[in-house]
This record gives C-alpha cells, sequence and structure tokens, in this order.
C-alpha cells in the first residue's frame, strides 16, 4: 500500500498556500485535486487522523485488510458518469472491478429479492416476484432517475452566490425540491398500496441511514440510480481514492499532512484567513475550506458568535453505526463467498423494527448488512493470499457509548468491553444464521462502535452519513461559499451521502472557487 500524506511534525508544510482544506475525506482530496489541476492552485489538505482518506480509507491487522466506508460505488462501469469524473480527476489510476450481476440481495425474513445490474434487468427481476406490479416497477424506476438527475442539478446550484443559487435553485430545482420535501414512504405509498413491494424498494435504506417513513425521496431516489447499472469495486482497495488523488494535489506543491488536527478557523475581521492547529501551530491561506462536516465546522472550528443560525437549524447527525471485522485463514472460493451485500431484514417492518431496536438495544437488530471485501477485490489474494475478510454492519444509538467518549481508544474499561462482546456475539450468530459455512472459522474479530467513528473521523456522535438525510435537511440552505467570507464547505454535507455525494460536494465547492466552466469540463463526456 502505498503512503499518502506526511506528517505534519515529520514534514511541516513550507511555503504559501492558495487554500487550506480541513479534512482528506474523499470530497476534501476531490476539491483539492480540482483546484490543483484546473486552477493551478497550491493547497494544503490537513487530516487529524495518521491516515489519509476518512471513510475511504482501510487499516491492517496481520494477514488481513478492511474498508471501513466504501464497500461499493456505483456509475463506474464504461459508460458511467462517475466513471468519467474519476478517470479524468486521477489521469486514469484507478481501476475498478464488478460486482456479481446480483449486487444486492435482500432478505426480509425467509423471503429473499436479488437487485440485479442493469435496469432493465432490475425492473425484470423484481417484476418476477411481483407479476402484477410491472407497471409500478416500470413508473419508479423513471422517477428515480429523474429525481437523482434533477438533484445532482440542485446541488450543482450550490457553487453558486447565494442570491443567483436561490433563483436557478428554484428554477431547475422546483419538482425535485417538491420530492425531497416528502419522505420516501409517502412517495411510494402513492406509487403502489403492496407493502411487500416497498420493503423491497426501499431495502437499501441502511446506505443512506433512515427507513422510509424518516427518508427523504431525494435520497433515496439518488441512491437507487446510483446502483441501478451495478455495483463495483476499486481495484486494490478503497484506499486506492487517496492514493490516486494525491499525485494531483502534489504535482502543484500540494501537501497533505496527517496527525494535523484542527481545533479553530481564524477569523480577522469576520474573514477567515487561517486555522490553528490543536497543537497550536497557525497556518494561513486566502481560503479556508471545511471537509469536516456541519456540525464540526460549525459546532466546534467557529466561535459561537460566528455560527450561521439558518445552516445549523433543524439539521441533525445521521445514525451511528457497529461494523464487526471479521477475518478468515481461508480464501472465498474455500469459504463459499462471493461479492454480493447481504440486507438481511427480520421482515419488511423496517420503521417499526428501527424505532424497536432504538428504545432498546437488546430488541432484534432491525438490519445486518454483510459486506465481503475480499470477494470484491480481485487484488486481494495477491495482497494478503490465503485470507478473506468480511465485515458485518447494524446501527446503534450514540447515547449507549456516549459515556465512553472521553476515554483512550482500547483503554476504555471492562464494561465497554463486555458491552462490545455482547453485539459481537449477536453479529456473529446474524452472520452465521445466513453463511453457516464461516461458523467457527474466524481467526480475526474486531468491533468499532460510535465512539471508534468519533476517535478516528472525528464526527461528534459517531455519525456514519454526517446529517441525516430527512425531509428537513433539503430545505436548509446549505451552499459551498458560508456566510462567512473565506470559508468553504465541501463534502457529504454539502451535497449527500457516499463517495458520489462526497465527490459531488468537492466538485460544487471547486465550481464556487473557479467558476462553474471547469467543473461542467470534467462531466462533459
Amino acid at each position: 500500500m502505498t503512503r499518502v500524506g506526511k506528517s505534519f511534525k515529520q514534514q511541516p508544510p513550507a511555503g504559501k498556500f492558495d487554500a487550506i482544506i480541513i479534512g482528506s475525506g474523499i470530497g476534501g482530496l476531490s476539491c483539492a485535486a480540482m483546484l490543483a489541476r484546473h486552477g493551478g492552485q497550491r493547497v494544503l489538505v490537513l487530516e487529524r487522523h495518521y491516515r489519509a482518506g476518512g471513510f475511504t480509507h482501510t487499516f491492517e491487522r496481520p494477514g488481513y485488510e478492511w474498508d471501513v466506508g466504501v464497500h461499493y460505488v456505483g456509475q463506474v462501469g464504461e459508460r458511467g458518469g462517475m466513471r468519467h469524473i474519476f478517470d479524468r480527476l486521477t489521469d486514469g489510476r484507478l481501476k475498478w472491478a464488478a460486482l456479481p450481476e446480483v449486487y444486492d440481495s435482500i432478505e426480509l425474513g425467509s423471503r429473499r429479492y436479488e437487485l440485479v445490474a442493469g435496469t432493465r434487468r432490475f425492473v425484470e427481476r423484481l417484476g418476477e416476484y411481483f407479476p402484477r406490479r410491472r407497471e409500478v416497477l416500470e413508473q419508479y424506476v423513471q422517477l428515480v432517475k429523474s429525481t437523482a438527475r434533477q438533484g445532482t442539478q440542485f446541488m450543482m446550484t450550490r457553487a453558486l452566490p447565494a442570491p443567483l443559487g436561490r433563483v436557478l435553485g428554484w428554477a431547475t430545482g422546483a419538482p425535485f425540491s417538491k420530492l425531497a420535501s416528502r419522505t420516501t414512504w409517502d412517495v411510494l405509498r402513492e406509487l403502489t398500496d403492496d407493502e411487500e413491494l416497498i420493503s423491497v424498494l426501499t431495502g437499501q435504506y441502511g446506505d443512506y441511514g433512515l427507513p422510509p417513513r424518516r427518508s427523504s425521496f431525494a435520497i433515496h431516489a439518488a441512491v437507487v440510480a446510483h446502483y441501478l447499472g451495478g455495483g463495483y469495486y476499486p481495484l486494490g482497495g478503497s484506499a486506492r481514492f487517496a492514493e490516486a488523488l494525491a499525485p494531483v494535489i502534489e504535482e502543484k506543491g500540494g501537501h497533505i499532512a496527517l496527525c494535523a488536527e484542527v481545533d479553530r478557523v481564524v477569523l480577522q475581521k469576520g474573514k477567515a484567513v487561517g486555522v490553528r492547529l490543536a497543537t497550536g501551530e497557525e497556518l494561513f491561506a486566502p481560503r479556508v475550506i471545511s471537509d469536516a462536516g456541519v456540525a464540526n465546522t460549525f459546532g466546534r472550528l467557529l466561535p459561537e458568535e460566528a455560527r450561521p443560525p439558518a445552516w445549523t437549524k433543524a439539521l441533525n447527525p445521521s445514525v451511528s453505526y457497529l461494523c464487526l471485522y471479521l477475518g478468515y485463514p481461508q480464501t472465498d472460493a474455500q469459504l463459499g463467498l462471493s461479492g454480493t451485500n447481504l440486507w438481511l431484514y427480520p421482515d419488511g417492518q423496517h420503521d417499526r423494527n428501527v424505532e424497536r431496536f432504538e428504545a432498546d438495544p437488546e430488541a432484534p437488530f432491525p438490519l445486518v448488512y454483510c459486506s465481503f471485501p475480499s470477494a470484491k477485490d480481485p487484488d486481494f489474494q495477491r495482497r494478503h493470499p490465503g485470507h478473506a475478510t468480511i465485515d458485518v454492519i447494524t446501527m446503534a444509538r450514540w447515547d449507549w457509548f456516549a459515556k465512553w467518549k472521553d476515554r483512550r481508544w482500547r483503554k476504555r474499561g471492562a464494561d465497554y468491553e463486555a458491552l462490545k462482546e455482547r453485539f459481537t456475539r449477536r453479529l456473529l450468530d446474524a452472520l452465521e444464521a445466513r453463511l453457516p459455512q464461516v461458523k467457527g472459522k474466524a481467526a480475526h474479530v474486531e468491533l468499532s462502535t460510535p465512539v471508534t467513528a468519533t476517535h478516528f473521523a472525528g464526527h461528534p456522535k459517531g455519525e456514519l452519513y454526517g446529517l441525516d438525510h430527512t425531509p428537513a435537511r433539503y430545505a436548509v440552505p446549505l451552499r459551498a461559499r458560508t456566510p462567512i467570507d473565506g470559508l468553504f464547505l465541501t463534502g457529504a454535507d454539502l451535497a449527500s451521502c457516499g463517495v458520489a455525494g462526497a465527490v459531488l460536494g468537492g466538485l460544487v465547492t471547486a465550481g464556487a472557487i473557479l467558476g462553474p466552466r471547469p467543473v461542467l469540463q470534467l462531466a462533459r463526456r
């Protein structure tokens, strides 16, 4: 694995920079690469962790490697729009491996439904399960596609100055805004009264963290449309994102500094002019760009009197989560594993099951998501021969773990470890009930919790997807240019969750700084 970035202490950045970016998530790195390549700018990226990449980084244990946030990516096939953007932004350094044709298996108790790559095949396969709903499925796919397309156009207006952005956002995004203000359940209920079908169509809700009666239809449509062409995985693992973008940043004199936690945005006469690190050093640049998320940017990095209330009201953190990382001393072929994602639900009552679990952590898991990174990556066996890995994920509440947030990693005490052990056993049971061939074979078992995410990613409440994707989110006037002169927002919170959403956020911010032409040229095929 290529190590991206240098420790701030070992190699402090030198000289003048055109911009400072707080955070090295895929949104921050994409923005930095755009500014470097199309603006000739020298960009300093500051990362609090000892690895660059945010939720796209990987971690290792002897013989094993896991992704921490990238489980599949859509629209990167030969004709995919994201493939075109990544190819041009990284000079083709990112290569992709396709998941199986069945990229997601939605399992409601004992009932299994396969999501198949390709819009026509997607409709045909679901039509086999629901033969009376073929027309509904056709209408659904068209609505999803049009809403996702309008959503991208709407998000791009966030690169514009506020007055013009509001006008064009209203003119181009009125239909989108109407749908974004409604829940997924309400929109789908107008298409069909078949609740089993709705449960299947919302079976990817874990990709954005909210069940159908809470989520905005905008995020549901964006996620579903993103994967209609199938799922893909970066060849060489998700760390390849940072490895592919770093040379573009560095060729213009940019620098990615690790172990460089930003304590405060430095303001002079109300203008952002630089940052102060937790160690006390101050660094200056004409503009500061935050990829640290809305909660951190306006809750921790700015003094209270400088926080814009219109940008923070009605915004809540997304779901927290548990992730069980499993390592096996056998190959995926020996274990009979494929790259198809498994979405395991007790039944189709998604909202009821989430409410029950939120009220009682001992209740059945509302969902268990199983991902197989080693099976998805053809290069894994070269790096870790004879081994396989599995990620098993479910949601969690921050307040179940909040009392340990100030304890050191791996030093949180026996009660914390006991709670982790209970969740670990339950997640293992769920996986092994579905895949009995792996029972008892895991050689490495490690659980991350919401406080793990806070420790490594800096998310205040261990949130997986930044801001909650409720209808209220889409009514808040977030823009690349914040109300504070010289301070910009980028990444997933500016657009939407996931790799594609974070990259879109990076492009939107670059467009706000450089003008729209470079972004339009990048997107033009």
